[in-house]
């Protein structure tokens, strides 16, 4: 983002965290006439110079263009009005930490956006002739008269003799069967580092080009290699948001892992009971399980286990759904893979938790499950039985219970069908579980039906025409409440007491998530290409926060995450976050965890929600009290406010203050002439 980390090589910990652009970062390069200092370049259009090993920042130079990257300490790739150019910009000398960089040259024109360029020693500039492959890296060998260029096809160029008079020549390595993503040539220049899809580190010897040493496995795509000063270290950044630090003989000494970016979230965000970490897809055919607290990687469970194959076009097994029981006992998993003219492939998996190992061990595989995919499934939060449901476009529900649940340590303990359930042929979308157990819905296209766990129908709830989406019961004091939403913009809740709708609204809900610490429920609405957040409780007039247009597109996947401590917020409209902090899935897989201080929107009043939830609220004080629309404050009362505003130790005694307060109660006869 806006700001970049400094970490150390040998223990993996974050030294510093520079922050000061105001945009995002784009390129960063240490001064060569400093090595504990660092330039940075940001779309904010500014270049700045810190002092990475004590944190500070040292120097900003702004200009009115914004830069892309930072080559060197003089040279810059920018863009302005969509135009790439390399520049040559002067950084002067001076004492003032702003200074604003005037003297700019323009070295290339009309260049990659991509900012691929190297630096290496003088030599003259000429035209790249021969290739007939587009260009994907550069990297000019330190000594001599070498350039490296990478391709899409997988080739390397080796250009020689720039500085003669007589044509240039060239030589051609291949191993990459996909584009060489990044080249580097080590300090001396003895050896040459290239990487790409393939996720493994080729080591080149410059003077015995069929000599060459591989690292393989190292995880997501290789998109750039960098080589500290004295080539003691290799470090390897990959496309899944990982950092590898590899020594000179090409050996792992440490890996510094963000968060796993894949090609998408297909599970929904779930949060392991146990860890309190956030689970959701990681490397293909794996979960990652990441502390939120700590901003670190506790380790990956491999699901699939099958060895992925970074080739494009290939169809592989990805985990699509995970589920946790209440107590983090039994972790849930369904993978697919859908092969061109065959039938879906589908494996439900559950893995029981090992306290030896710290991990979750596999107990049960049932290949196809269902015969088509499955929908969603969920786990019985009641404390007598240990179940899963799972649904499925077949048009039916299905009950598995772990054989002995009296023993779930016991080794042949396994799980296996014990209901199969439907309605009149329709294709369920969702269920969810009471927060006892005592109840399952299931929605089943428009209708949504309400089960015991003796699967027994007990009752159906119908609502506005539009497909059931989202269903979630309320919780304490709101377990009287079942909440769903539909594709035709309605959100509805149903009286589970008198098995009616309490109270509906036309609103565009794409997500409905509900608080496991508390009633509260946060839906994320649709707008205008924006999604709004509003939290509240089910049976509450008004909401407890909104915020609109709270991110651009749609959230698709959200979860209340608990908090390591509980913070003790005073004002109300924040006590919503004390316990919990919602996290969101926006079209692609960024997570934003909304942990800051939040102020209630003044446009609550005018919601859907209040709209409804107030007229609500009016008819039931209208029930319950008569007279409470007759009988009306007096409105701008001196006694009263002073009463309210004045603070408790300098009042007068409350004798005085109670004929007081009567006699401004009084209608005046004066007044009533």
């Amino acid at each position: 983002g806006s700001h970049f980390k400094v970490y150390s090589s040998s223990s993996e910990e974050c030294v510093h965290d520079l922050q000061g652009h105001t945009d995002l970062v784009s390129g960063i390069v240490r001064n060569p006439s400093n090595h504990l200092q660092v330039y940075s370049c940001s779309a904010d259009g500014t270049v700045r110079l810190w002092d990475f090993t004590d944190g500070i920042l040292i120097k900003v130079q702004p200009h009115s263009l914004m830069w892309r990257r930072v080559i060197s300490d003089v040279v810059c790739v920018c863009v302005s009005l969509e135009l790439f150019q390399l520049v040559a910009v002067h950084l002067p000398l001076s004492g003032d930490q702003e200074v604003e960089a005037r003297e700019l040259s323009a070295v290339l024109c009309d260049v990659s956006p991509s900012g691929a360029a190297s630096f290496g020693r003088k030599v003259r500039s000429g035209n790249k002739k021969g290739a007939k492959n587009a260009f994907t890296c550069v990297s000019c060998h330190p000594k001599e008269d070498c350039i490296a260029t990478g391709h899409e096809d997988g080739k390397i160029r080796l250009w020689r003799n720039f500085n003669q008079k007589k044509e240039y020549t060239y030589s051609t390595l291949h191993w990459h069967h996909g584009a060489v993503n990044t080249l580097q040539f080590t300090p001396e220049g003895t050896n040459l580092l290239s990487g790409g899809i393939e996720s493994v580190l080729v080591q080149w010897h410059y003077t015995q080009e069929n000599q060459k040493d591989f690292l393989p496995r190292l995880g997501g795509a290789i998109t750039h290699i960098a080589v500290s000063p004295d080539g003691s270290l290799f470090c390897t950044s990959h496309s899944d948001n990982k950092i590898t630090i590899i020594q000179s003989c090409v050996k792992v000494s440490a890996i510094i892992q963000g968060l796993v970016k894949g090609e998408g979230v297909r599970t929904d965000l779930t949060i392991d009971p146990r860890s309190k970490a956030l689970v959701l897809n990681g490397k293909p055919g794996h979960l990652q399980f990441y502390s939120l607290h700590r901003d670190k990687l506790l380790y990956n469970l491999d699901i699939v286990q099958q060895e992925y194959i970074h080739e494009e076009g290939l169809d592989q097994f990805e985990v699509v759904k995970a589920a946790f029981d209440t107590r983090g006992n039994w972790l849930a998993t369904v993978e697919e893979r859908t092969q061109k003219g065959s039938e879906l492939e589908i494996n439900l998996k559950l893995w029981a938790y090992d306290e030896q190992t710290q991990s979750f061990m596999l107990n049960t595989t049932v290949t196809a499950p269902h015969e088509d995919q499955i929908t969603a499934m969920c786990f019985s939060p009641s404390p007598e039985t240990t179940m899963l449901v799972t649904i499925s476009f077949d048009g039916h529900f299905k009950a598995w219970l772990l054989a002995d649940h009296s023993d779930t340590k016991a080794e042949g303990a396994c799980w296996s069908c014990d209901f199969v359930g439907g309605y009149h042929h329709l294709k369920p979308g969702c269920c969810c579980f009471s927060a006892d157990g005592s109840l399952l819905a299931v929605g089943f296209q428009e209708v949504v039906t309400v089960w015991s766990p003796s699967w027994e129908l007990l009752t159906t709830l119908s609502q506005p025409p539009g497909a059931i989406r989202d269903l979630c019961f309320g919780r304490l004091s709101c377990s009287k409440y079942l909440l769903g939403t539909s594709t035709k913009n309605q959100l509805c809740c149903w009286n589970l007491l008198t098995c009616s709708l309490e109270w509906s609204t036309p609103v565009d809900v794409s997500l409905l998530q509900a608080d496991p610490l508390s009633e509260n429920m946060a839906a994320f609405c649709s707008q205008s290409g924006c999604s709004d957040l509003f939290v509240f409780k089910p049976g509450e007039p008004r909401p407890l926060y909104s915020q609109k247009a709270l991110c651009t597109g749609k959230v698709q996947r959200a979860v209340f995450a608990p908090r390591d401590q509980m913070l003790e917020s005073c004002e109300e409209h924040a006590q919503w976050l004390n316990r919990s902090q919602v996290l969101s899935d926006i079209l692609s897989p960024l997570l934003l965890a909304s942990s800051k201080r939040l102020m209630v929107d003044d446009s609550v009043a005018v919601t859907p929600f209040y709209l409804l939830l107030g007229k609500h609220r009016q008819q039931q004080e209208a029930l319950t009290n008569p007279m409470a629309e007759r009988i009306q404050l007096p409105q701008g009362s001196i006694a009263i406010k002073e009463l309210l505003y004045t603070p408790a130790h300098v009042l007068p005694s409350a004798s005085f203050l109670c004929s007081m307060f009567v006699r401004s109660l009084l209608i005046s006869s004066s007044s009533a002439r």
